[in-house]
């Protein structure tokens, strides 16, 4: 059930009032059935899967909190074992062992490894994530295992995240389903008008930009130059407002029912660094990342090469929970790179600033390092979106002939998949999307200053936002992109 659907404008509200109306006791009941229901929509025997991994972290939890200490390490790593080996199977089985075989044929060893019909369930990585963080939590006595099996599957399996994110910790997802929550004006409000930026990050931007990057990239070698640049830039877009804008809706949608999910998002692309990139990115992936694989590695108490081997790594697990393919492994290796290159010529560039005199707080050198970081996360981006390894080397040189410059004085720009009008929403809700950011940046809450507004504004840029959704219903209808992690 995609939250840009009919079904999810008839499910949510029924949910919601269902849950409002039933006594205490059957609140969370309501919402693991609710869960359920919401996952079956997409392949019901993936249910089973969704329990599997639900009980054995449950049990396993239980089992780690009660083993004496030379035990509970084995424990751990059984469970550790099962819900890794369930991601291996069903995400990169398949593309590992195709790998394989083509490198064996290239040296003339004809070999076919064993296949398995299985498809990739929707929202794997996420809840395996989920339910992982909590058994390492429970192992590192963070917090207590959860007695309670029905309020730990709602914790693995709560709808509004389950199947894209965010990513929520035991420790403040699970106190929250202690509590119960009624009706609150305010709140409900405050839950919708989130829930409406989301479905216009998605419907308006994301969806609207990704039919020029799917016509640009789906045929590569029709195009050169400003083509593919204009597509990579328009790809930038889409998976930020195509992702945030799922996190946004699941983040409202909790709020209607009374939860508080973490802001997966932060204002990325006016990171000053690719490491300022990834605590404003994915920010509950960033954290899991950071708290389970990086100190653990290590992190940055050790020495230089120790730390930049933990990023290494950390970055390359990071493309690889993205996607099997190598050109996500690249993906995430650039990222660590980046943030490498910048340790090391931070010390150095600062120093020759400093003696130039140049003013590191002025507008122009804040603006300067901000395009330095987006042009290396959009560079990266291509590695995302190609493909292949191949196809992404082939946008990146087919790029660089930096030919059709002239199509932005011409009509050949509306041959790239969208028309005019389409083209006018998608900069009409860029420069609004721009202009939410740069409030946010100066940490000023968008819905508190707007209800600080004439009550003829705030309904004017309400309806505005509602109106352009609406006009862009045609361009919906899209699954996220994030599903397919």
């Amino acid at each position: 059930m995609l939250f840009n659907s009919l079904q999810f404008l008839v499910f949510f509200p029924s949910v919601t009032l269902l849950y409002f109306i039933l006594p205490k006791k059957l609140k969370n009941i309501c919402l693991l059935t609710a869960s359920y229901f919401f996952y079956a929509c997409w392949n019901p025997k993936y249910l089973l899967l969704l329990l599997a991994t639900t009980l054995v972290t449950y049990c396993g939890g239980l089992l780690i909190q009660a083993a004496g200490r030379r035990t509970r390490p084995l424990l751990l790593a059984l469970v550790l074992a099962y819900n890794f080996g369930a991601l291996f199977l069903f995400k990169y089985y398949g593309c590992l062992f195709t790998s394989i075989e083509q490198l064996l044929a290239r040296t003339g060893t004809a070999f076919s490894f064993p296949r398995t019909a299985l498809e990739l369930p929707v929202g794997i990585s996420f809840f395996t994530f989920q339910a992982v963080g909590y058994a390492i939590d429970v192992y590192r006595k963070d917090i207590p295992a959860e007695r309670s099996f029905f309020k730990y599957a709602l914790f693995v399996s709560f709808f509004p995240q389950l199947v894209a994110g965010p990513i929520e910790r035991s420790r403040t997802l699970l106190a929250q389903l202690d509590k119960t929550y009624s009706f609150d004006y305010d709140r409900v409000r405050k839950g919708l008008l989130i829930m409406l930026w989301g479905f216009f990050l998605k419907i308006v931007l994301a969806d609207r930009a990704a039919v020029l990057v799917n016509q640009v990239y789906g045929n590569i070698t029709a195009y050169h130059g400003l083509p593919l640049i204009i597509a990579t830039l328009c790809f930038a877009l889409q998976i930020y407002c195509d992702f945030m804008g799922y996190s946004t809706i699941a983040r409202g949608a909790g709020l209607v029912l009374g939860f508080s999910l973490t802001d997966n998002f932060r204002q990325p692309y006016l990171a000053s660094s690719v490491k300022d990139f990834w605590r404003r990115w994915h920010i509950s992936l960033s954290f899991w990342l950071r708290d389970y694989l990086y100190i653990p590695l290590g992190g940055s108490r050790c020495t230089k090469l120790c730390k930049y081997r933990n990023i290494l790594l950390t970055f390359l697990a990071s493309g690889i929970w993205h996607g099997a393919g190598l050109q996500f492994a690249v993906w995430g290796l650039l990222h660590g790179i980046f943030q490498i290159a910048e340790d090391i010529l931070s010390p150095p560039l600062t120093r020759l600033l400093d003696s130039h005199g140049v003013d590191r707080n002025s507008f122009s050198y804040r603006l300067l390092i901000r395009l330095k970081t987006f042009c290396l996360v959009t560079f990266a981006w291509v590695f995302f979106r190609a493909g292949s390894l191949i196809l992404a080397l082939k946008v990146i040189w087919r790029g660089l002939r930096l030919t059709n410059i002239g199509m932005f004085m011409n009509d050949s720009l509306f041959e790239l998949g969208l028309t005019p009008f389409n083209f006018g929403m998608l900069a009409a809700g860029a420069a609004i999307l721009l202009g939410f950011s740069l409030m946010k940046e100066k940490k000023i809450c968008v819905l508190n200053w707007l209800s600080s507004q004439l009550v003829v504004f705030r309904y004017a840029v309400y309806w505005i936002i509602l109106m352009m959704i609406l006009f862009s219903l045609n361009m919906t209808g899209k699954e996220f992109i994030y599903f397919q992690f």
